[in-house]
């Protein structure tokens, strides 16, 4: 759709702009306090779950929900001047409680009405009642991005408080989410939902675009807003202010969501004709202290949890570095091309852990893993916590400064006992002179034999080889990095391995 319409139209109003059932609402005063206001006010108030959709909406079959599908040039802001559009997403199947969406202009908002000619719809879909009050389960952002003239989506907000953005050239993988609570608690776990969503329009030749979020759930409510960026990395500055009803003593910030299921370390558990499947394949660590940690992730028998204890963390994020098509073979998944996601706080988050859950998987189906930081000390009822980050997404979103690690693969050690671990680092003038370095490797429930480090002709990088045999049937945790004059030559590998 062409974004070069006549300028006249930047000063039409929004009646003239959009579909009529994007104007059929009275305009009501915005401002981002009055999102604060709202969440106070929720907070103060016990937890009431949203109506959920009429009847016939959740009992749409997955073909017949698939088939209703968004009409672009009915997208908000389609058409106009305006460098972004707003896709929405019926309610209905997996999402049965609907969102109220907004849109914002000059300071006054008004409601998007739900109308079904937004929509076109597959001839098994069945009479569907709706009136404008009904909501949507979604949305998303368009904006021109390699396509002169035409649009592309790089965002989407859809189902309880997940999000999930795209770089250029990349396709949706990981999620983000607004917050997670008791994740992998044996009591289960707590999805706070978004229940509305502000959207200001942007001006003409305006690069972001603001998003506002009220939530609720019923030990917290929050108050959001995302300042998003779209190109070569999608670059959201998030604000939040939380109202906990209850004490939260399990809570998760930024929280990141993604799907593991087997690469070279399990492969020999899947008989599948792809070497490896996996959006994110391993958690990246930047903590207070300046290390650099490379954890690859794992597809555990049970539940397991990982925490990295921390103060003032600079970073963390999942990443996707296995980035050719060969390590996947998957021509239609496109693994390849899944954005990492990586987590810069804002300010001092204080003591805590950057916390890693692992969730057994057989298909690839199940998000498995979720990597979050967890604040040391609870946060009380009745008090109110502002925080502030960024999140990127992206190809590398974060640039280590030590050679990364590129590969890690295990099995039997066929010529001794044992298990063989093979860890591959990216090429670096680091590596120039391997005399120079140390191979350090440590394991507290095992005893390992000395490391082998090599050059790796195929990525010009350096190899390190070295075997472990566990003292128990317990998990082994193991640690390696390389070393010049006692200083870091590569990020630190940690693992953590189940029988």
């Amino acid at each position: 759709m062409t974004l070069s319409r006549r300028s006249f139209l930047a000063s039409v109003s929004l009646l003239a702009l959009a579909p009529g059932a994007f104007a059929a609402t009275p305009a009501e005063p915005f401002d981002r306090e009055m999102v604060k206001a709202m969440a106070r006010d929720l907070a103060s108030r016990d937890y009431q779950m949203r109506a959920d959709v009429p009847d016939a909406w959740k009992a749409l079959t997955y073909e017949q929900y698939r088939s209703i599908r968004f009409r672009i040039d009915h997208g908000l802001w389609a058409g106009t001047e305006t460098p972004f559009s707003v896709d929405f997403f019926a309610p209905g199947l997996y999402f049965p409680r609907a969102v109220q969406i907004h849109s914002v202009e000059n300071g006054m908002s008004r409601l998007v009405g739900f109308d079904l000619s937004m929509f076109d719809k597959g001839p098994e879909v069945p009479t569907l009642p709706a009136d404008e009050n009904l909501g949507f389960s979604g949305l998303r952002l368009r904006t021109e991005m390699h396509r002169p003239g035409e649009t592309d989506e790089f965002c989407v907000f859809q189902g309880a408080s997940y999000f999930r953005a795209i770089g250029l050239y990349e396709n949706y993988g990981l999620s983000a989410r607004g917050l997670a609570l008791k994740t992998g608690d044996p009591d289960g776990e707590e999805f706070p939902e978004f229940i509305r969503f502000w959207l200001e329009r942007p001006a003409p030749g305006q690069r972001n675009m603001i998003v506002h979020a009220l939530m609720d759930s019923p030990s917290v409510t929050g108050a959001y807003r995302f300042d998003i960026t779209a190109g070569e990395d999608c670059v959201m500055e998030v604000e939040a202010t939380l109202f906990p009803r209850e004490e939260l003593t399990h809570a998760g910030l930024g929280a990141l969501t993604s799907m593991f299921l087997f690469d070279a370390s399990n492969h020999m558990r899947f008989d599948d004709f792809r070497p490896a499947v996996h959006d994110s394949n391993g958690l990246l660590i930047r903590n207070g202290a300046g290390e650099v940690i490379w954890r690859p992730l794992a597809n555990p028998r049970a539940l397991q949890v990982s925490s990295f204890v921390d103060q003032t963390p600079r970073g963390f994020g999942l990443m996707q570095r296995a980035r050719a098509f060969s390590d996947f073979a998957d021509l239609e998944a496109n693994y390849h091309r899944r954005p990492g996601l990586w987590v810069k706080p804002m300010g001092d988050w204080g003591k805590g852990a950057v916390t890693l859950v692992e969730i057994p998987a057989d298909q690839e189906i199940y998000d498995n893993i979720v990597a979050y930081w967890r604040p040391a000390q609870p946060y009380a009822a009745g008090s109110e916590v502002s925080l502030a980050y960024r999140l990127t997404w992206g190809e590398e979103p974060y640039r280590t400064p030590l050679p990364r690690v590129i590969r890690t693969a295990m099995g039997e050690n066929t010529f001794g006992e044992g298990r063989l671990v093979v860890i591959d680092f990216e090429a670096s003038p680091l590596f120039d002179d391997l005399e120079t370095l140390e191979a350090v490797v440590q394991s507290p429930h095992a005893g390992t034999a000395p490391p082998i480090l090599q050059r790796n002709p195929d990525t010009g990088g350096a190899r390190l080889a070295f075997s472990f045999v566990p003292e128990g049937e317990g998990p082994v945790e193991l640690r390696a990095e390389l070393r010049r004059d006692n200083e870091p030559a590569s990020e630190v590998w940690l693992y953590r391995w189940t029988a």
